[in-house]
């Protein structure tokens, strides 16, 4: 049970109009009053004199108050919208200390959401992500995990696994009984349904992952064939230095842009060729390394690549305002005039929605999501191998853990530490 009163400020830093101060806890109700007076009824917002211990005038604010359990953290809460002036949020956080509440940590609000049953710990980690989103498919995808659409899955595995462990042990604790062997035969099917849901689950290329962090196009070829000014043309602004002198380019060179909704990470890398000196085959060793990482590679040369990459990629033909290009196959653009880069950015959108999926169902959006469904995943592929009934009930309940550790039904104190203190104070 959580028996401080907390306060943060929710808005953000800066200046504006007006800054929200959160408070929550038993004591909501008690602290409020000190510095506003009676409390209006519940979510009904009233303009009310904002005073310290000695009566001093600190604000005229806008007080909402939220009953438990019907808050965002289930217990007591209120919002003071303040004006934003430092000055202000300064006096009114000294006046919320003398009257009995500390500042909150970070994540404090959400983990105390969690604790008592308002959300569970996937929706919290789709807070954050809702929170830090730069696109538009970053907002989907966190709206849709907010929305408990990831944890109804694990929610549903874990009923039937439940249901099949409940079969299991009574099998292990009626042996007598005569059980007949249809019941083994159909706890086997149900497994092994929910194995290959999970397999599937897990065998979606990073999907989730990659639209939370964003995927890395890199740009790759021989030098002096337009990387750099393609580079600019896709940033929008002069991130790379373009000069006509062969290795100009010798270190991975980054610029964050967005493709069909998709966070994506350019990196021009230096020119590709043989007998560099020292520091530009540095440079060359690092592109060629930097384009195996790369979800996708863009692979722009003058005429016929001498060497194309492993994986997805897309061979530009560059400079087409000066080279013809006759024979060559690839998608033909020129940087400088601009000729050929819709269909260019077109292709790279596809691209990206295709790495991202955006558009599929819930996804694994972090690796420990990722680790428990295959801990779980593992548990019941040994439940179905094992021989002797007390092994696969054992199995079984070590897998129905694992899936309680992704919605939090299973309290596991490191993991909780690792996800809330990702928040902002405030949150």
């Amino acid at each position: 049970m959580n028996t401080d009163t907390i306060f943060a400020l929710a808005s953000g830093a800066g200046r504006a109009a007006i800054a929200v101060m959160r408070l929550s806890g038993p004591g909501a109700q008690v602290v409020t009053e000190a510095l506003c007076g009676p409390l209006p009824p519940p979510r009904v917002a009233s303009l009310r004199p904002v005073r310290n211990a000695g009566g001093d005038l600190l604000d005229r604010a806008l007080l909402l108050w939220f009953a438990a359990p019907a808050s965002y953290t289930g217990e007591d809460s209120a919002e003071l919208h303040l004006h934003a002036g430092p000055a202000v949020i300064d006096g009114v956080a000294e006046a919320l200390v003398a009257a009995g509440a500390r500042p909150a940590e970070p994540g404090e609000f959400t983990e105390r959401a969690f604790l008592n049953g308002r959300i569970d710990l996937l929706e919290a980690e789709a807070i954050a992500d809702l929170i830090a989103a730069e696109t538009a498919e970053q907002r989907r995808q966190a709206l849709l995990q907010m929305g408990g659409a990831l944890g109804a899955i694990y929610r549903d595995w874990s009923a039937r696994l439940l249901s099949q462990l409940a079969r299991q042990e009574a099998m292990i604790d009626f042996p007598d009984e005569d059980i007949p062997d249809s019941v083994e035969l159909a706890i086997v099917a149900e497994l092994g349904s929910l194995a290959c849901e999970m397999a599937s689950h897990l065998e979606d290329g990073g999907r989730g992952e990659r639209l939370r962090d964003g995927l890395v196009f890199a740009i790759v070829g021989p030098p002096n064939v337009g990387k750099s000014t393609l580079m600019n043309a896709l940033a929008g602004r002069e991130v790379a230095i373009v000069s006509p002198q062969p290795g100009t380019t010798r270190d991975v060179i980054e610029a964050r842009i967005v493709l069909a909704g998709v966070p994506v990470t350019l990196l021009d890398t230096a020119g590709l060729r043989e007998g560099a000196d020292a520091i530009e085959a540095e440079g060359i060793r690092r592109a060629r390394a930097r384009a195996q990482e790369a979800d996708f590679v863009i692979r722009v040369d003058e005429g016929v690549a001498a060497e194309m990459p492993e994986g997805a990629f897309l061979h530009v033909l560059g400079k087409g305002d000066v080279l013809s290009h006759d024979g060559a196959a690839g998608l033909v653009v020129s940087a400088l005039t601009g000729a050929g880069m819709p269909a260019l950015r077109a292709a790279l959108a596809v691209a990206a929605k295709r790495l991202a999926n955006a558009a599929g169902p819930p996804a694994l959006t972090r690796a420990r999501h990722r680790a428990a469904v295959g801990a779980a995943l593992e548990c019941i592929r040994r439940a179905l191998l094992a021989d002797v009934a007390e092994l696969r009930g054992e199995d079984l309940r070590m897998a129905v853990q694992d899936l309680g550790r992704l919605t939090g039904a299973v309290h596991v104190e490191d993991v909780l530490d690792s996800v809330f203190r990702q928040f902002c104070i405030g949150k």
